[in-house]
């Protein structure tokens, strides 16, 4: 049976532990209000940016622009973003669970795929594996910029039209509330448009493009990449805070918890040493009255 003394360690211990994990929770808070606002703001731009681009592409030709082109595809590289951190739940591990799935799939299919990785953790997750790790990124989160975005979306599409990738899907968590995040994969190219895709009653539309439909396109595209990507880093830092926040409290109660049991225990162990003592005095009392 652990000491006294064993016992006081342990609560202090949980103590200091449960302080690290209380500021944890409030620094996640405050970073997820930030990221929630971004969020929130970038999220109207890039669905009416691809709203317009589905609707410009509905009608047009694969022979366009090289980005809407299909290809037979014989290597897909997928762009995977998670977190530079741990101490945020199944954040990363939702992810990857994902991401595994998707190479399995596509290696049945007889595909190479490729790997371009956004976060520390999917780095260091795929480096101990025998995969073919394209391009990595770290040292994004909390530090959300569209320059990083563009750069990577440039990376991508240059990749793309050089040749070497055939079809790119982008991986991330969506943020739904702060409970929940969503593992969420899109193609990002070639691109499809989803109009279409549902019936409409609303006649087609033709479009006057000016300058030129080329010239419309080589702006509009490479554009929407960098926008897309640039909204998936900022929902994936939103949900990364969020799990963090979540699993910060989680930890936080069970040190609540742990704290209670033991202090029952140490009250218990206290009680029994006590009752051990008052043994003593009255036996020592009775034999020298004998």
């Amino acid at each position: 049976m652990a000491t006294l003394r064993e016992i006081k360690r342990r609560i202090e211990a949980v103590k200091s532990t449960k302080q690290i994990t209380k500021a944890m929770k409030m620094v996640a808070a405050s970073k997820l209000r930030k990221a929630q606002s971004r969020m929130l703001e970038m999220r109207p731009y890039a669905d009416k940016m691809k709203s317009v681009l589905d609707s410009l592409s509905a009608g047009a030709g694969f022979e366009s622009h090289p980005l809407l082109k299909p290809r037979a595809r014989k290597t897909v590289d997928i762009l995977i973003m998670t977190s530079d951190r741990g101490l945020c739940g199944a954040f990363n591990s939702n992810i990857i669970k994902k991401a595994n799935a998707f190479i399995k799939e596509r290696k049945a299919e007889g595909l190479d795929v490729s790997l371009s990785l956004i976060g520390k953790k999917a780095l260091d997750y795929y480096k101990r594996r025998d995969m073919n790790i394209r391009k990595s990124w770290t040292g994004l989160s909390g530090k959300v910029s569209f320059a990083g975005s563009q750069e990577i979306a440039q990376d991508v599409i240059n990749s793309y039209l050089e040749e070497n990738i055939d079809e790119v899907f982008l991986l991330y968590n969506k943020f739904m509330t702060v409970m929940t995040q969503e593992v969420t994969m899109s193609r990002l190219l070639p691109y499809a448009s989803d109009a279409g895709t549902e019936e409409s009653s609303e006649p087609s539309k033709v479009y006057l493009y000016e300058p030129s439909r080329k010239e419309v396109y080589n702006q509009l595209l490479p554009k929407n990449i960098e926008v897309q990507i640039f909204r998936a880093i900022i929902e994936s830092s939103a949900s990364e805070e969020a799990a963090r926040m979540t699993t910060m409290e989680n930890a936080t109660q069970n040190a609540d918890e742990m704290i209670g049991s033991l202090t029952l225990q140490y009250n218990k162990a206290r009680q029994a040493s006590i009752t051990a003592e008052l043994m003593d005095i009255v036996g020592g009392v009775e034999a020298l009255n004998k």
